[in-house]
C-alpha cells in the first residue's frame, strides 16, 4: 500500500511538470530543473548549507534521488565538501585527485515551510523561463504589427495579452480621444522589445509612422509585393498624415492603387486609425517636384533650394498661405517631416517686397562703386548683374546690349569696374600685409585678395596652415540644436566659395607645402575617376 502511494506521488509530479510546462509554454525540462533547484535548497536546509547536495528527478518514473557530492583531495580541510583520496579509492579504485564522489541521502520531508520555500523557487525560476521564451519569440519581431486582447488599463497605459507573452501600449503611443476597456480587440505595432528589471517588455505603438506603413502593406497588395515603395510616412496621430509612395511599375499608379476602388482601401486604414486623414503623396526624386507635390492641397508658383541647409522656400498665392501652412501649422510640418527639409512658406507679395529689397541693394552698390547715376545702376541690376567683378570681366558688347547703352558707355564702365576693383585689392592688399599673410598664400591657386584678409584674420598666415584647414573650417558647417538646422560661420563665409572649391584649394596648399605630391591624389582617387581622367586625355570613348 505504502509503495503505490509513493508511486502516485512520483507521477503526480511528472503530471505537474508536465502540466505547468504546457500552460506556460516552455521546455518540461526547466520545470524539472526548478524542482530540482527547489528541493535542493531544502535538502541543505535539512543536511546543513555547508554541504554540496544534488537532486535529480527521473523524468520517466518521477523517482528523487538526493547525493552529497565530495572532491577528491589529498588534504580535506573542510569534511563536509571534501574527501581524502585514500578514503575514495576504498570506494571507488578509479578515483583520482580532482574527481567527485557522491553519497546518496536519505529522502527528505517537506514540512510546512520548505514546501512553501520550495514553492517560491519553482514559481520564480518558471516565471524567468517564460520571461526568456517571450524574449526570444518576440525579439525578432520588432516592425511587425500584432493583434491581442486588452487585459487591463494601468494609468492610461494598455496591458496586452497576445497569447504567448504581454506587452504594453503606453499612454503617448495611443491615438488622442482612444479608449480601451477589458476583453477589446487591438491591433499594434511591435516598435521595441528589451529586458528591464521586471523581465522582459514588448512595447506597442498605435502612432508609430511604421504602423500606417504596414496597415497600407496589409491592404494594397501591390505594397506587399514590392510593386510599390513606401518612401517615407509623416504623422500627427489621430489628426492627418501624409505618406509617400512610389512605383517601380510604370503602367501602376501609385496613388490610385493605395486610395482603392471608391477609396476602400484607405477607408480601410483610416478607418483602423480613428479617423485620421491621410494624404498620399506622389514621391519624386526631384526635391523640389518632391516638395510641392507634399504641400498639397496648396498651390505654389516658386521655389528656392539652399541643398547645404536642406532648407526650401516656397512661394505661394497669398489667398494660399494659411492652406499651405495648415492649422496651427501642421500641414506644412509634416510635409518636411515627410521630406526631410525644412521649409518657409513665403507669399508672393512677401517674395516680391524681398525681391525688391535686394534689387535695391545691388542698384546702391552700382551707384557708388561705378559712381554712376541711379538710373544707370538700375539697369545694371534689372539685367541680372549682381556684382562689380561680373561688370568688369564681362563682355563689352553684354553691357552695350543693355537698352539705352552704347559701346562708350559700356566701356567706361567697364573701365570704372576695373578701377574700383584694383582700388580695392590694393586696400586688401595693404589689410592682408599688415596681418601677417605671406605672399606665397596667394599663389595657391583659387585664393583672392578677400580670402587672403579673412585668413589673415583668422590666424592663418602660412599655406602650412591652410594646408592643415578642414573644408568645414573654410564654408561652415551644419549641425542640429533643438531639432533645428543650425549653420555655423565658415571662414570664408560671404565669399561665395564652394564646398568643393575650398577643398581643390587645401588640397593645393598641401602639394606646395610639400604634404603630398599630386600622384598621391591620383593614387587616392576613387578607380571611376581614375578611369574618366584617363578616358579624357586619351579622348577615347569610355566602353560601356
Amino acid at each position: 500500500m505504502v509503495e503505490q502511494v509513493v508511486s502516485a506521488n512520483r507521477l503526480e509530479l511528472l503530471q505537474i511538470a508536465d502540466a505547468v510546462a504546457r500552460e506556460k509554454a516552455i521546455e518540461k525540462d526547466v520545470v524539472i530543473a526548478a524542482m530540482e533547484d527547489a528541493i535542493q535548497r531544502a535538502a541543505r536546509s535539512r543536511y546543513g548549507s555547508e554541504n554540496e547536495i544534488k537532486a535529480e528527478i527521473d523524468e520517466k518514473t518521477g523517482e528523487i534521488r538526493l547525493v552529497r557530492l565530495l572532491e577528491v583531495v589529498e588534504v580535506v580541510e573542510n569534511e563536509a565538501t571534501e574527501i581524502s583520496l585514500d578514503l575514495a579509492k576504498a570506494r571507488n579504485p578509479a578515483a583520482l585527485v580532482g574527481d567527485f564522489i557522491s553519497e546518496s541521502l536519505p529522502p527528505i520531508d517537506f514540512g510546512r515551510i520548505a514546501a512553501q520555500n520550495a514553492k517560491q523557487v519553482i514559481v520564480q525560476k518558471v516565471r524567468d523561463a517564460e520571461r526568456e521564451r517571450q524574449y526570444d519569440e518576440y525579439k525578432d519581431r520588432i516592425s511587425e504589427i500584432v493583434h491581442g486582447v486588452v487585459k487591463r488599463v494601468e494609468y492610461g497605459n494598455v496591458v496586452v495579452d497576445l497569447g504567448r507573452g504581454e506587452a504594453i501600449v503606453k499612454r503617448d503611443e495611443c491615438l488622442p480621444r482612444e479608449t480601451f476597456r477589458p476583453g477589446d480587440r487591438i491591433r499594434a505595432y511591435i516598435y521595441d522589445v528589451r529586458r528591464e528589471q521586471r523581465g522582459p517588455q514588448i512595447f506597442l505603438s498605435r502612432t508609430h509612422p511604421d504602423f500606417m506603413a504596414k496597415l497600407f502593406a496589409q491592404e494594397v497588395p501591390e505594397i506587399y509585393d514590392s510593386i510599390i515603395e513606401i518612401v517615407s510616412v509623416a504623422r500627427d496621430p489621430g489628426s492627418r498624415a501624409k505618406i509617400a509612395v512610389l512605383s517601380k511599375d510604370s503602367s501602376i499608379d501609385p496613388v490610385g492603387a493605395c486610395v482603392g476602388m471608391r477609396g476602400s482601401r484607405v477607408q480601410a486604414v483610416v478607418g483602423e486609425l480613428q479617423g485620421e486623414k491621410i494624404d498620399i503623396i506622389q514621391f519624386s526624386p526631384d526635391p523640389a517636384t518632391f516638395i510641392v507635390n507634399a504641400l498639397a492641397p496648396a498651390e505654389v508658383t516658386k521655389v528656392v533650394l539652399d541643398e547645404d541647409l536642406k532648407r526650401i522656400e516656397v512661394v505661394v498665392p497669398d489667398e494660399q498661405q494659411s492652406q499651405a501652412i495648415g492649422r496651427r501649422g501642421q500641414n506644412v510640418r509634416l510635409a518636411s517631416q515627410l521630406t526631410g527639409w525644412d521649409i518657409d512658406i513665403l507669399t508672393e507679395a512677401e517674395e516680391s517686397e524681398r525681391r525688391q529689397a535686394e534689387f535695391n541693394l545691388r542698384s546702391q552698390i552700382f551707384q557708388e562703386a561705378l559712381d554712376a547715376d541711379e538710373v544707370i545702376a538700375q539697369l545694371l541690376a534689372s539685367e541680372g548683374f549682381s556684382s562689380i567683378d561680373e561688370v568688369a570681366y564681362v563682355a563689352v558688347e553684354e553691357i552695350a546690349e543693355i537698352e539705352a547703352f552704347d559701346d562708350d558707355m559700356a566701356q567706361e564702365l567697364q573701365r570704372r569696374a576695373l578701377e574700383y576693383l584694383e582700388r580695392v585689392n590694393t586696400e586688401l592688399d595693404a589689410r592682408r600685409r599688415e596681418l601677417g599673410v605671406a605672399d606665397e598664400v596667394i599663389e595657391v591657386p583659387g585664393v583672392t585678395m578677400a580670402m587672403l584678409v579673412a585668413f589673415g584674420e583668422n590666424e592663418i598666415a602660412s599655406v602650412e596652415d591652410l594646408a592643415g584647414c578642414a573644408t568645414d573650417d573654410l564654408t561652415g558647417w551644419i549641425e542640429r540644436v533643438d531639432g533645428e538646422p543650425v549653420r555655423q560661420a565658415g571662414i570664408l563665409d560671404g565669399q561665395d566659395v564652394s564646398n568643393v572649391e575650398a577643398e581643390a584649394m587645401i588640397m593645393a596648399a598641401r602639394i606646395k607645402a610639400g604634404w603630398i605630391t599630386e600622384e598621391d591624389l591620383l593614387a587616392a582617387a576613387e578607380p571611376e575617376e581614375v578611369e574618366e581622367v584617363a578616358t579624357e586625355e586619351s579622348g577615347a570613348a569610355p566602353m560601356a
